[in-house]
């Protein structure tokens, strides 16, 4: 899960870069980035990706797996340092260990058990949360620059980490009928169409290490929070403390690590070679290269 994630920051932020700029909240970006090869690449990865960790939330915390798949940041890092010959400092590889570290803390944490159900009320704040996100993206929209950037990244991050929050209950109904009818499921669904428009978004408005760096930020900790209050997330007995340094050192590692989330930094042999292997005219980079944040 970890490394399908990690490609999958790593194909779509380059691709969110190629169309033009959009500054409204509307789902015709999405369009737009359906027709690119690298985006569809990066979209089947994401997809992969949500359905290993949706198998993961059947059994395991939220604060465990929410932190994972932020962790794919790591393997963005290492792709753009093999195939955009991004530099990695030492500083960044002791980064990367911190951050292996904190996933081992976590897992040997962590209690495995199914979820609670989340009550009638929690499914219908879930609804309300749904519809303020809407309304706040609108807005948030027409935000420009890394402000733009972290507003809508964090957006991002809620939206995700709200369709993990459905997900970790709905991973334990086995029967095709309940599962299919349960409101959950399509409230995952929306929040995820929803987190993904909020992000692409977010990646042009002018760099992808603010949106990204939010968007982990606001994935993790509240989900985690969550899991423990209402789904009954367990920490195994006498390892709690363990479990609070690992979630911090592995959250902050990936906000450190971000920065290699910029496909824009490298230089333009790099992303020609990539959008050549996509089959795209190099010229055809949506905008000029933007600064890292």
């Amino acid at each position: 899960m970890i490394a399908v994630y990690g490609l999958a920051n790593f194909l779509q932020a380059i691709a969110a870069n190629k169309v033009r700029e959009h500054k409204t909240f509307h789902p015709r970006l999405l369009l737009q980035l359906a027709v690119h090869r690298v985006y569809l690449a990066g979209i089947g990865c994401q997809i992969l990706g949500f359905v290993l960790a949706f198998m993961a939330r059947r059994y395991l915390p939220l604060f465990l797996v929410q932190a994972s798949v932020a962790a794919g940041i790591g393997i963005t890092a290492v792709l753009g340092v093999v195939f955009l010959k991004w530099r990695l400092p030492k500083s960044e590889i002791g980064l990367l260990i911190l951050l292996s570290g904190g996933i081992v803390a976590l897992v040997v944490s962590a209690e495995p058990s199914p979820s609670d159900q989340l009550t009638p009320a929690a499914i219908v704040a879930l609804v309300v949360i749904l519809i303020g996100l809407g309304v706040a993206g609108y807005f948030t929209a027409r935000l420009q620059g890394v402000t733009g950037s972290v507003a809508l990244g964090g957006l991002a991050g809620l939206a995700f980490g709200a369709a993990a929050v459905a997900s970790r209950p709905l991973s334990n109904i086995l029967d095709a009928k309940a599962f299919l009818t349960d409101p959950l499921l399509y409230l995952m669904i929306v929040y995820s169409l929803t987190g993904q428009l909020l992000l692409a978004l977010a990646m042009q408005r002018g760099s992808t290490t603010a949106a990204v760096a939010s968007m982990d930020a606001a994935f993790a900790a509240p989900a985690a929070a969550v899991g423990l209050l209402l789904l009954g997330d367990q920490i195994a007995a006498g390892r709690e403390w363990l479990a609070a340094v690992g979630f911090l050192v592995t959250l902050g590692a990936v906000l450190a690590l971000t920065r290699y989330a910029e496909p824009q930094a490298q230089g333009q042999a790099g992303r020609e070679r990539v959008l050549e292997a996509a089959g795209a005219a190099p010229g055809r980079v949506g905008g000029p290269a933007r600064d890292s944040a």
